[in-house]
């Protein structure tokens, strides 16, 4: 990126950032009236609404790289973003542009100031964020558009489009449980307002009240509803970097999927998205099996068990709740043997299931460095070490170093440096909060090309 651009970049980034003060805010009203001065563009947009817990990310990347392997202008809107804020907005395969960025960002907030002027109540961050990205989609003619819900789904502001291609709600666990409710009832609930009158919605749950509150909302909009958790994938091959399997859907068979998103749980994200593809297919989408296997293949989530160097493994992954930690957990159990060491560098949210988070961690780990993520919401690190310490074995061995970037450098040191009797580690997994994977990531790939 040229200076120019960078500078573009940044005066957005300042520009949006300054409805940060407004907080998270559920409801619709604010970002209907900004995006009805905008003449409306979501309108025009065909939508697959991507929601959940965990995974509906991972989705957004199937569905996406294989429409674009399937010859379709596709656009994605993703949050939140791992190293670079143009990656919230793709289209085609790139990012937005710092140009486009700006001269829309422009407009958006110049209709934002109107409706404060007019003593109007200011959208928020995300919304004006959204705002911006429906502009673009419409301007660019996508289609069609992988959208992911942003928090719950009901008064998401996402949940503006009035009607969608397909909804998906990927998983429903414990979450955000001062916005979204204290049960998994309640989260469901949220989550199934995407679900819009007469879409198709693909979900996956083996909770009886998830299960119920899914198919209760897409009764009452007459949508077709699929349980993914009713499909049985068969595993072909399985390693610490990918999984081939085949599954039969609507009497198709899909055969040698392979998808190099490392865990198991990918599994079931990937048999969702195939769902989501017989959906479209009905819809007279046109996506070749040879298309949707290359598309499966190539796509990528940074940050989700990304596994960025071996011998050692060095990982990331943004696992900031329970069932994402339980998924790695499970992954690093089968890829690692209960002899290897392994180094982990972990920082979280004060409001995140911090104590089953340690508990979990503390199985796959050998030593520890504790860290704070670069957010006002951070764990303080004395407290995170406290609760790991409720858990740790004699031999193993935890510290604190709250800068992140520091602790990545000396989490370096001691799986690279093999001097003064540091251990021979066979992984670093850097885990928590992605608002410290995103602070470590790029620091880290230019760490690692100077080892």
């Amino acid at each position: 990126m040229d200076v120019k651009d960078r500078e573009l970049l940044e005066k957005s980034i300042i520009k949006i950032g300054k409805f940060n003060r407004f907080g998270s805010k559920p409801g619709l009203e604010r970002v209907s009236e900004l995006l009805h001065r905008l003449n409306d563009p979501q309108k025009d947009l065909k939508v697959i609404h991507v929601g959940g817990t965990n995974g509906k990310g991972s989705v957004c990347r199937y569905v996406y790289s294989a429409l674009q392997e399937s010859g379709y202008k596709t656009g994605l809107f993703i949050s939140p973003y791992i190293e670079e804020f143009t990656e919230r907005i793709e289209y085609d395969g790139k990012q937005i542009s710092p140009a486009d960025l700006y001269r829309i960002t422009e407009l958006v907030i110049e209709k934002a100031d109107e409706m404060v002027q007019e003593g109007l109540e200011s959208p928020t961050e995300f919304e004006v964020l959204t705002a911006i990205a429906m502009y673009y989609y419409k301007e660019k003619g996508a289609d069609p558009v992988v959208l992911e819900v942003g928090l719950g789904g009901r008064g998401d502001s996402t949940n503006i489009i009035e009607k969608a291609l397909a909804s998906c709600i990927v998983s429903v666990s414990f979450d955000h449980m001062d916005y979204l409710g204290d049960s998994l009832r309640q989260i469901a609930w949220e989550k199934a307002g995407i679900i819009k009158e007469g879409s198709p919605v693909v979900f996956f749950s083996e909770e009886p009240e998830v299960t119920y509150e899914i198919r209760s909302k897409a009764n009452e909009k007459n949508a077709e509803v699929i349980n993914c958790a009713e499909l049985e994938p068969h595993i072909l091959d399985e390693n610490m970097m990918s999984t081939e399997f085949s599954v039969e859907i609507d009497h198709k068979v899909y055969e040698k999927i392979r998808i190099n998103m490392p865990g198991g749980h990918q599994v079931s994200n990937a048999v969702c998205a195939l769902q989501i593809f017989e959906v479209l297919k009905k819809q007279g989408y046109d996506l070749p099996g040879d298309a949707v296997q290359r598309g499966m293949s190539a796509a990528k989530q940074p940050g989700r068990i990304e596994i960025v160097k071996d011998e050692p493994f060095i990982v990331l992954d943004g696992s900031h709740n329970g069932d994402s930690v339980k998924a790695l957990k499970k992954w690093a159990e089968k890829s690692f043997s209960e002899d290897d060491d392994i180094l982990i560098v972990t920082g979280v949210l004060k409001d995140k299931e911090y104590e089953l988070m340690a508990e979990m961690l503390s199985c796959i780990g050998k030593d520890f460095i504790i860290t704070e993520p670069d957010n006002p919401r951070k764990l303080d690190a004395e407290l995170y070490k406290e609760t790991f310490e409720n858990f740790l074995k004699p031999k193993q061995e935890i510290c604190i170093i709250k800068d992140t970037e520091k602790a990545a450098e000396e989490a370096l040191n001691k799986i690279f440096v093999k001097e003064n009797g540091n251990k021979s580690y066979k992984a670093l997994i850097f885990t928590g909060s992605l608002y410290m994977i995103g602070v470590v990531r790029g620091k880290l790939m230019r760490m690692i090309t100077e080892v």
